[in-house]
Formats: C-alpha cells, structure tokens, sequence
C-alpha cells in the first residue's frame, strides 16, 4: 500500500491524497447511525416514534465517540511531530499509550453504561414510547463500545503513518456490512430497532479486525501491545495525550450537551414530533460536516510533521488550502439546502407532517453553515500543532458559551418558540466559527515569523 510523505513539496496534493480517504471512512463510518434512521424511520406503525427514540440515544453515542477522540485524535498530533523529529521509539510509545487507553476506557463505559441505560435515557428526557424504544437500542449499542472505540482512535494514527487509505479500507468493511446487516436485522429477522443496533454492533466487530490486523502486517512500523514490554511505562504518554486530547473530546462532548438542551426545549416547545425533526436535521448536518472536517483533519498530519520538521513553508501552505477547500464546499452545501430541503427531510422520513417540521428547520439550522469551515480549520490547526489552551476554549466557547446558553434563551423571546432552538447553530458559527479563525492565523503567524521562508505547494 503507497505510503505518503508528509515532507515533500507537493502540500496540496498531500492534504488531497490524505483527506479523501479520510472523507469516504468518516462518511461510512456515518453510515453506521444514518442507515440505522433511514431504515428505523420506514419501521411500519412505528417508525416516526422510533426515530425520535433512538436520537435520545444520540449523546450517549456521541460521548462515546468523544472519549475516542480523546485518545486518537489526542494522541495522533503528538505522534506526528515524534515522525517529523525522528523519534520512531516515542511514537511507538504513543501509539501503544493510546491502545491501551482505548481498551481501558471502553470497558468502564461498557459497564456502567449498561448498568444506568435506564436512568441516562430519563435524565436525557425519554419516556413512555421513546424510552421502550431507545433502552433496547442503547444497550446493544454499548456492547460495541470497544469495537467502535479501538478502530475509530487507530484510524487517525494509521494515517500519520502515511496510510489514509489502509484507514479507509478499515470503514469501508464495516459501513458495507451496516449497509446489509440493516435491513436484513430489521425487516428479515423482524429485530426492529434492536436490529438496527446488532447490525451496528457486529460490523463495527468486522471494522476493528482489519484495523488490528494492519497493525500486525508488515506495512505497519508500529506494533501494538496491549501488555507493555519489560522496564516500559504502560501509559507513559497518558497525560500529554489526555491533554491535547480533551480537546475533540469536548467536542463530542459538548454536541452531547447540546443535544440534551435541544430535545429539552423542543419537547416542551412543539413535543416529541419536533424532538424526530431535530434528529433528522442532525443526520444532515452529519452528513454535510464530513467533507469539511475529512478536509482539516487531512490537513492535520501534514502541519504536524512540518511543525516537528520546522517547516514554517508548508504549514502556510497546508492551512491556506485547507481553508480554502472548506470554505468553497460549505458554501456549495448551503446553495443546496437552501434549494432543495425536502430531498434531504425525504431521505430520512416519509412522514408529510414530520417533513413540514423538518424542513423549514434545515433552512434554519444551515443558514451560517460556511462559517463551520472556519471552525473546522481553525480548530484543526490548533490541535495539530499542540496549541491546547487555545483549541480548548474555542471548543468550549462555541459549544458551551454561545449554542447551549443561546438554545435555552432564543426560544422564549420575539416569539421564536421551537425555531429559536434551530436558530442557535448558525448564530454560534458565525461568531464563533470567525473569532476561532482570526484567532488561530495571528497565533500561527507570530510564531512563525523567524521560521524558514515558505516552500512553494
């Protein structure tokens, strides 16, 4: 499998031939929730409640994903600059560091969730028909946890080895087998919602498989031990990773926050229909986001090798590009929600009052979409180069400080009601999404202002 270099010339071609993979894993890795709607919300008799049902569970999944981003995303940085520097010890220490943490982690949630599935889901807001429905899904869900948490924190270090596209292949198994496992559990079997969760389940199995077997392939210059060799510290990076990593863990973890507060305030606002919309509005936007954030995180390993290498040339080069090739697609996506919302509302429902709610909500929602290109880039680029006290308050500050305080007040003034609660995300990022931008290019070039003059991409 071809191996890119991190160091060459060609920065462009370098982000392209990294972020496409990345775009087509991130997109099938989707495909594990997406597919699970799509199907559950054509469930006969049920599906309209079902669907609001299973975005109860949505913050559990989503904190889940934050805790693999802790440790993948976390880490990753840091084992690209231990590349650049040419420290391959250390990176393997890394790498190894971040396994183990996944392991570990993905246990304890495994326990305790399955122990409080009940209470979670009521203090999220389900009840009656949504809670019969969502504890079901949950608690198969969580049976995964390892599964998703080890292929999904690997991904990221398989990449900057150089191998987006062995990281791809890893998803592409699991999102094909979710693409037949779905129907066949759901509709075949007769599993309903609970087989949307086994499909999910068992191709998440088949996605961790592949990905350890690369580790052990030949290719791989890293080979993960879950028991450490003797006189090696077995978390000997913990804390540098936990601490860059808290970074898209606060993230997740704050979309989990404002996933609560939204259903909180569309449930006493317009009720459960409305909590059914706001699921599908999110699947959207999960749809739409992954080519940007596919685009910055491609970009990521890139700036980080050139930042251990001293590069300043290329770092210019990575993030101008990076920026730009965000900030053109987020403008295409919202001429095409703009244009035609109801083909996107119609993927996921057939249900004409639930597409009436929908569907202006979408025009709502993704008013200020582009400015998540500045988000996207401006908070990848803090990461990358291990910026952590500036990429933790701007993942704080947009999530925390702007959407959850905006979602709670925006529907009780000038009459807004539920369409306050979709209008906090586009006021967020445009403020947010430029304040972090700004923020990062005068960081950035402070810094390297006596560094190499730039290389041409």
């Amino acid at each position: 499998m071809k191996k890119l270099d991190y160091g060459d010339v060609h920065v462009g071609r370098n982000i392209f031939n990294s972020a496409l993979p990345l775009m087509i894993a991130q997109f099938l890795m989707l495909l594990y929730n997406i597919v699970d709607r799509f199907y559950i919300g054509r469930i006969e008799g049920i599906g309209t409640v079902a669907l609001g049902a299973v975005g109860f569970c949505f913050p559990v999944i989503q904190l889940i994903t934050g805790v693999t981003n802790l440790f993948g995303l976390g880490g990753s940085p840091l084992f690209g600059m231990a590349l650049g520097e040419k420290r391959p010890e250390k990176a393997g220490q890394i790498v190894n560091t971040a396994y183990r943490c996944l392991c570990l982690s993905a246990a304890a949630i495994l326990v305790f969730g399955e122990l409080l599935a009940p209470e979670i889901l009521t203090l999220f807001g389900a009840e009656g028909e949504a809670l019969r429905y969502g504890l079901p899904y949950l608690r198969i869900y969580l049976l995964g946890t390892l599964f998703v948490m080890v292929a999904g924190g690997l991904n990221p270090y398989i990449t900057a080895q150089g191998f987006p596209r062995a990281g791809m292949v890893s998803v592409v198994i699991g999102g094909a087998a979710n693409l037949i496992l779905d129907p066949l559990f759901i509709f075949g079997l007769g599993l309903g919602v609970s087989g949307a969760a086994w499909a999910t389940v068992l191709s998440q199995l088949l996605s961790v498989l592949y990905c350890l077997h690369f580790f052990a392939a030949p290719e791989s210059l890293y080979k993960l031990r879950l028991i450490p060799r003797k006189g090696e510290a077995a978390l000997r990076y913990a804390g540098d990773i936990a601490a860059l990593g808290v970074v898209p863990f606060i993230m997740q973890a704050t979309n989990s926050l404002v996933s609560i507060a939204a259903n909180h305030e569309l449930m006493i606002w317009g009720g459960s229909l409305y909590v059914s919309a706001m699921t599908i509005v999110m699947a959207v936007r999960s749809m739409m986001e992954v080519a940007a954030n596919s685009i910055a995180q491609g970009a990521a390993p890139l700036i980080s090798y050139n930042y251990g290498a001293r590069d300043a040339g290329k770092i210019r080069s990575g993030i101008r590009i990076m920026t730009l090739a965000n900030v053109g697609y987020t403008l295409i996506v919202w001429i095409l929600l703009a244009l035609f919302p109801a083909f996107f509302s119609g993927i996921f429902t057939s249900d004409e009052t639930l597409n009436a709610i929908t569907i202006p909500a979408l025009h709502i929602y993704f008013f200020a979409f582009v400015f998540q290109a500045l988000q996207f880039s401006g908070q990848n680029v803090f990461r990358a180069m291990n910026k952590r006290r500036q990429a933790l308050f701007f993942s704080i500050f947009r999530k925390v400080i702007l959407v959850v305080p905006l979602t709670l007040l925006l529907p009780h003034l000038w009459g807004l009601g539920s369409d306050g609660v979709f209008l906090a995300e586009p006021v967020s990022n445009f403020l947010g999404g430029t304040l972090c931008y700004v923020t990062m290019w005068r960081t950035i070039s402070r810094e390297l202002a006596d560094w190499p003059e730039p290389q041409q991409a």
